[in-house]
Formats: C-alpha cells, structure tokens, sequence
C-alpha cells in the first residue's frame, strides 16, 4: 500500500507495492503491517466476534501496539503499550507527538473527519521528506487491538500535501488482509475499498470517502452473511471499540479553581469542573468517592477527612476539603499539583459514565477498558504526588478495565522505574 494506490487483497502483505513515492515523500505502509504476530487462519465457525467468547485475545478489546512508521520525527518506531505506559526523553524528543497521534487514532475511529483530527497535517510530515514529481508529502501511522478477534493491525498512510487525504489503509488479523483501500483516481474524494468475503464473491469492492477511516465504515457497509465478513466485523468492531475508548487529561489549575453551576456532572478534558463532578459522585458514587478521600489525604498537605461540596448562593457549587474539626480548604486555595493530582486520581477512580468521552452505548461496559492519555502526568506534582498517583494506576489497571497512556519528566520517570507495573519507555536514547 502507497500513497498513490496500487494495492490490492490479491497481494500478499509482504508484496512490493507499484507506484510508490519515494521513500522520503511518503513511504508506503511497511511489509510488517501484520505486526509479525500473525494468528493462524479462521476457519468456519470459528468465534471471532468482539461480543463472542471464542477468540484467543484479550477479553477485551485494548490497543497494545503504537506504530509511527513516518511522523513528524519519528520514523519506523514501534511502542508496545501496557497496561501503564509512560513515555520519558529529553525535550524534544517526542513524547507529546506519540500521545498525539494515539489521540487522532482514536480520533478517527470514533468517526471524526481528516481534517478535524489533523488541522495541521503539514507538522505531521517528516521534517526530511521530499514531495514527489506531484508535490505530495505525507505520513504513516498505526496500531495493534488486541480483543477477541486476535491481534488486529490497522495502518494508514495519509497526504498531507497538496491535499489532506487518507490514501492508504490496511486491516489485517490473523494473517490475512481483511481491508484494503488505495487512491486510484486523485481527482475524486475517494477511494477504491476491497474487503475479504469468502463467498461465492471472495472480495468486495467499493468506493470510501478518503477522510473518513475505512474501519470505522465497514460495520456500516458489510451485511455479515459469510464467514469472512464476520471476520471482518469482528476485526473491525475490534479496532473501533479499542481505539474509542479514550480519554486524553490535561488538568489545568488556572480553570478549577473557581465555583461551577451544577450539571451533568461529567469531567471535562480541562478538568475545569472539577467542583461539580464531585458535586455527582458525592452522592451518587459514595464508595469511589470516599477512596478518592483517601486518595486525596495521600497527596494533599494537612489532614483530609472528607472531599465536600458547598451549594453557595448563586446556585454554583465549589469542593472543598474537609479537615476534621478544622474549617474546610476550598479546592480554590490548593496548590497546583494538588489540584492536578486530584483531577487524575478522579480520572482514574470513575470510567466512562463520569467522563466527557464519547461512549460506546451499543457495547456492554464489561467489553470496555478505558485508556486514560495523560500528557505531562508528573507536571507539577512532587516526589510523594507522582508515587502515589502511579500506585493508584498500576492498582486500577490490575482489573482490566483502566489502562494509562502518558508522558512524564526526568524525575516523574524515575519514579516510574521504581514502581512495579509501570513500562517506561526511553526516547531520545
């Protein structure tokens, strides 16, 4: 697969494309787009539906391989990702970029368009790449979804230049390629889509819009009645339930500090209505609420009895701690690392009913696994606040149902390395 087309389901993975850029302008999806972990062939009747209990994967659906293959400085890495995952390096050496295109994954699975989730598409391109005889540039990226289904790889190759476009997308499981779509004509806003059928049709083929994510259509588009559209349903289900189970956090203090109205009490990526989240789980989550007290006593200066919520007179609402005895501190007057440590503990202690995430109402919540995307997670916290919050995560991650992606510093990663659990990985080095 390339940036110009060519590739079909008759070509086996490790076929060299025809018409490719060069490998500067916009290199073709590699060879290794399978992973390397490929599962032997589904046979009939074989359970591979993201709901069904016969795969050989994870129970459910989590995304545990990252791969820029070429984007922005990264080239050909590939990051496996557990349960806790922290990406540490000097500045500059890409940590915010890995979480960011995690994020546009997720993106564009939840089915927002190319050019919502890249509105600066140029900054993606590799710094060194050379438009070809077209001026086209681009970029690679990927990932693994591990679930029911196997291990499913989905990689992209997208142009930049002149004109935002998905040009390249591939689908693969148990080694075989299960979607493939490739530009045929650049003068149509589209692309030539092929999916494996195993019917009296082995392949289908149609068109897709080329800024929209040919996985997250394929539920859409493939009725299901052969077994090898039920192996691309469930590879496809797999993807996008793996890659829309995302939350990214950035707790900005600046914007938690004053009282909120009251709402729907769902937590904002800012964190900034920190005062009216506990305002819900106060009352309507009582046990995650009184472990988010004990979170909170672990992290914040002085005795904490309680995390309250005051009603004021203008109908907003603010938090405060309650000290036993003491007069309470409203969350106004905390420091900033404790305000971000609170907010990431909160994070960490409800799901996807607390959380202002796009939510996956047609799936069981016991099929989900919340992937939290914490760039900067150390930022601001001291020594005792990183060790605590890093605890909380590998113990909430033990059950399966939270997993964290994130960034840290020099000392955030030392503590990382420290605690059981936690896989930091190097860049940089």
């Amino acid at each position: 697969m390339d940036l110009t087309g060519g590739s079909t389901l008759a070509r086996t993975p490790h076929a060299s494309p025809s018409g490719a850029l060069s490998s500067e302008a916009s290199p073709s999806l590699p060879s290794s787009a399978t992973g390397g972990r490929s599962a032997a062939g589904v046979g009939a009747g074989a359970g591979v539906g993201v709901q069904g209990g016969g795969g050989r994967g994870c129970a459910r659906p989590v995304v545990t391989e990252l791969r820029l293959s070429a984007f922005a400085g990264h080239r050909g890495a590939v990051h496996a990702l557990g349960p806790v995952t922290l990406f540490a390096g000097p500045s500059g050496s890409g940590k915010s970029t890995t979480l960011r295109a995690y994020e546009a994954l997720a993106r564009l699975g939840a089915g927002d368009s190319l050019d919502e989730v890249f509105a600066d598409a140029a900054d993606c391109v590799p710094e060194r790449a050379r438009p070809d005889a077209q001026g086209r540039r681009g970029f690679r990226i990927g990932c693994t979804v591990d679930g029911p289904a196997g291990p499913v790889h989905l990689d992209l190759a997208v142009q930049a230049e002149p004109r935002l476009r998905i040009v390249g997308e591939r689908l693969t499981g148990r080694g075989r390629t299960l979607l493939a779509t490739a530009l045929r004509d650049p003068g149509r806003s589209t692309v030539q889509a092929e999916w494996h059928t195993a019917g009296a049709t082995p392949v289908t083929r149609a068109p897709l819009p080329d800024d929209l994510l040919g996985t997250a259509l394929l539920p859409l588009r493939v009725a299901g009645k052969t077994t090898g559209q039920l192996e691309v349903l469930a590879a496809a289900e797999q993807v996008v339930i793996g890659l829309r189970s995302v939350f990214p956090c950035d707790p900005r203090p600046e914007g938690m500090r004053a009282p909120v109205l009251p709402g729907e009490g769902r937590l904002r990526r800012d964190c900034a209505n920190l005062a009216e989240v506990l305002h819900r789980t106060h009352t309507d989550c009582p046990r995650r609420h009184h472990r988010l007290t004990t979170v909170a006593g672990a992290g914040c200066v002085g005795p904490v009895t309680g995390l309250g919520v005051q009603e004021l007179q203008d109908g907003t609402v603010r938090a405060v701690l309650e000290r036993g005895g003491r007069p309470a501190t409203p969350l106004g007057r905390l420091g900033d690392g404790e305000l971000r440590y609170l907010a990431l503990a909160l994070t960490l202690l409800t799901g996807p009913g607390v959380l202002a995430m796009d939510r996956i109402a047609e799936v069981p919540e016991a099929m989900q696994s919340l992937t939290l995307l914490a760039d900067g997670l150390d930022r601001g916290l001291d020594g005792r606040q990183t060790r605590e919050l890093l605890g909380l995560a590998v113990a909430i991650a033990a059950d399966g149902h939270i997993r964290v992606a994130g960034t840290v510093g020099e000392r955030g990663a030392g503590e990382a390395r420290r605690t059981p659990g936690v896989t930091v990985v190097d860049l940089g080095v």
